[in-house]
C-alpha cells in the first residue's frame, strides 16, 4: 500500500517510540500525507477529540446530510493549525483539484466537498477518518527524527487506520513490524 518513492514517507505510517520527548505525540500514529525535500506533513490517527463526534462538527459547519451518520470521534490530527480540517478516505471517493492520493486506495481531502459527500448515501467514502490540525515538519527534520529513533515505520491498512477503538492503534501499528508494545524502551542507543 506504500507509494514510498525516493525515500519519501507518503503513505506510510510514523509510530512514536516510547520516551519521545514531546508529550503531543506520546504513542502516536501518524499517517503521512505529504513529504518532500522541504517539508513533512502528517495526520494523527489515534487521538479522539473528547466529545466531537463527525455528525456534531457537520451539523456545526451546517453540512447537510440525507442519511444518518454513525458517531465516528472526529481526531486530533497534531498540534499545527487545529482548525483546518482533513479527511483521510478510501479512494472511491475523489474530487478532483482536491484530493490528494496518499497510497493505493487511499486519498485525502482537505475541502468541504468531502464533508458534503459523507453525508450523501451515494458519494460518500467507503471508509473515512475526520482530523482537526495536523502534524508538521520542516526541512530534514522528519529524516533526522529517524535516524535519532524517535519513530518507527510501518505500511498502513483499512483496519488499522480506520478502526474505531484509538486506544490499540499504537499497539497494533507495532505488532504490525512484529514489535511487542510492552517490550519497548524508552532508552534510545546506538549500536
Amino acid at each position: 500500500m506504500s507509494t514510498m518513492n525516493d525515500g519519501f514517507l507518503v503513505g506510510r505510517l510514523l509510530i512514536a517510540m516510547p520516551g519521545i520527548d514531546d508529550p503531543r505525540f506520546d504513542r502516536a500514529v501518524i499517517l503521512m500525507c505529504a513529504h518532500g525535500e522541504d517539508h513533512a506533513m502528517g495526520l494523527a490517527l489515534n487521538r479522539p477529540v473528547e466529545g466531537l463526534t463527525v455528525p456534531d462538527l457537520l451539523r456545526r459547519l451546517n453540512v447537510e446530510t440525507s442519511i444518518v451518520l454513525p458517531d465516528d470521534p472526529v481526531v486530533f490530527g497534531g498540534p499545527v493549525d487545529r482548525e483546518r480540517g482533513f479527511v483521510v478516505h478510501t479512494d472511491d471517493y475523489m474530487c478532483a483539484g482536491s484530493s490528494l492520493p496518499i497510497a493505493e486506495g487511499l486519498a485525502w481531502t482537505a475541502t468541504r466537498d468531502v464533508l458534503e459527500a459523507m453525508g450523501d448515501r451515494t458519494r460518500r467514502p467507503r471508509r473515512s477518518l475526520l482530523a482537526l490540525g495536523y502534524a508538521g515538519w520542516g526541512a530534514g527534520q522528519v529524516e533526522r527524527e529517524l535516524q535519532e529513533n524517535v519513530w518507527l515505520t510501518c505500511d498502513p491498512d483499512e483496519q488499522l487506520l480506520f478502526a474505531s477503538d484509538h486506544e490499540l492503534k499504537w499497539a497494533q501499528a507495532l505488532a504490525k513490524i512484529g514489535v511487542a508494545a510492552d517490550r519497548l524502551s524508552g532508552q534510545a542507543g546506538r549500536a
